[in-house]
């Protein structure tokens, strides 16, 4: 049913696109016909929100991962640099919650680690929508930032680094088999510094995997059995993982793809000062705009990163 309905959704895009298009031709006929150019802006209009549907799903073709469709779960975590560093992370989770919320996806935090004055050491939260890993997955790396730091008092320039984590949610009936034995479950107050982050519960779980050193935890539900079954599941995720890691003897370690959290492993640059731009190193993808990557406009590099990663497959 899963398959059918995503099927059917193509299918309707496909059919509504092509709509639109013969909508948008029959306009500019007849406002050629009736030289009437008072419809030209609600043209340009329509032209341009057909062509960002067109580069949705042209992106969408590009996507054919075993995974690719799911949800995805992403864990940032703030590299060395104290609070400027938290803060960068604080950024980057919310430029993907602005991203995913453009997209028409949810967000929900599962997990967070709030920096001592500023900003978050860390925090998982899941993106759930079509294709969500699939989009996401380019993003896996160090990302880093240049700018001038608002908590310097002589405003001098600062080079912060955060890691982002991206895993595909799995299916609870997954074939991972996991031992009482192996894990430890701890349970804590939930922490958090008011606003958006506002503490939900005291009733967070922390779950280790002893054989791997797997540590999963969930602190956004009230229920300390919700908690539970959320942490056990991101548990299931990675050991997952690791299994598929194990196999593909080919590539690198899903973890030690990013490198440290330090400068020459950063697989995209943001810089706000002493110019403003956003570069992928890997696809050598720019973007000036900085303020629009930052408010979630990140679809190019996607792009870029799908078309990069398909060539190198092929060569």
């Amino acid at each position: 049913m899963t398959k059918l309905n995503h099927l059917k959704k193509t299918v309707g895009l496909w059919e509504k696109m092509d709509k639109e298009l013969s909508d948008i031709r029959e306009l500019k006929e007849i406002a050629k016909q009736e030289r009437d150019d008072s419809v030209a802006s609600d043209i340009e209009k329509a032209e341009a929100a057909l062509a960002r549907e067109i580069q949705n799903l042209e992106i969408e073709t590009k996507l054919s991962g075993e995974h690719d469709a799911r949800n995805a779960i992403v864990a940032i975590h703030a590299g060395a640099g104290g609070t400027e560093s938290c803060d960068w992370a604080e950024m980057l989770l919310r430029m993907y919650t602005r991203w995913a919320e453009k997209k028409g996806f949810k967000s929900e935090i599962v997990d967070i680690l709030s920096g001592e004055e500023a900003g978050v050491k860390s925090v998982t939260f899941i993106i759930k929508g079509e294709y969500a890993y699939g989009f996401l997955q380019s993003e896996l790396g160090v990302h880093r930032l240049v700018r001038i730091s608002p908590f310097d008092a002589n405003k001098r320039r600062h080079t912060s680094f955060s890691s982002v984590d991206v895993l595909p949610e799995l299916d609870d009936d997954i074939e991972i088999k996991i031992e009482d034995k192996d894990l430890r479950i701890d349970t804590y107050r939930a922490s958090g510094h008011g606003g958006q982050y506002i503490n939900k519960t005291d009733s967070a779980v922390r779950i280790t995997h002893l054989p791997t050193g797997i540590v999963t935890q969930s602190q956004s539900e009230r229920s300390q059995l919700k908690n539970r079954v959320t942490a056990m599941k991101l548990l299931k995720v990675k050991l997952y993982e690791l299994e598929q890691e194990k196999k593909r003897k080919a590539i690198e370690k899903h973890y030690d793809e990013k490198g440290d959290i330090a400068w020459g492993n950063q697989i995209r640059s943001y810089v706000f000062m002493p110019y403003q731009l956003v570069k992928d190193h890997r696809t050598g993808r720019e973007i000036p705009q900085v303020d629009n990557v930052m408010d979630g406009e990140i679809d190019p590099f996607i792009s870029a990163f799908l078309e990069w990663k398909i060539a190198k497959r092929i060569s």
